[in-house]
């Protein structure tokens, strides 16, 4: 017991409140950094080897490159994350459409069921039509 209370008096609470500090600006560091890297990917008004000379800018003088390249392209960044999110969207609503477009069952059999009731479909015209549905 009283190890315990050496160790938690050797590390003071303003010590555990720098290490925490810490952790998060590197935590919040590395995240900066691969939103940069994943940018300077994204953007295809860049050529390869502005891309390649962007990268190495970054990858080799990490916080130099990575402020530069925040301050030079910062509100692009945005517009192009932007952009991104908007074609995703889109794509996915261009699928949920392409899903829910294709005729169930269901609907089918209520399609004949009208058209069963309005005369255009005899009964026995209706039952091949609602087999074929079925199975």
């Amino acid at each position: 017991m009283d190890a315990y209370v050496t160790i938690a008096y050797d590390y003071p609470v303003l010590g555990a409140f720098w290490t925490v500090m810490w952790i998060f600006l590197w935590v919040m560091w590395l995240m900066v950094l691969f939103r940069v890297i994943a940018d300077v990917f994204r953007d295809r008004k860049l050529s390869g080897w502005a891309k390649f000379g962007w990268l190495l800018f970054v990858l080799l003088i990490p916080f130099l490159g990575v402020l530069v390249y925040v301050i030079a392209r910062g509100k692009g960044m945005g517009e192009r994350e932007i952009q991104h999110a908007r074609h995703q969207q889109e794509a996915f609503d261009a699928y949920v459409r392409e899903a829910a477009g294709k005729p169930g069952g269901a609907d089918e059999l209520a399609k004949l069921s009208e058209l069963k009731a309005k005369g255009d479909l005899s009964e026995a015209e209706f039952e091949r039509a609602k087999e074929k549905i079925l199975s």
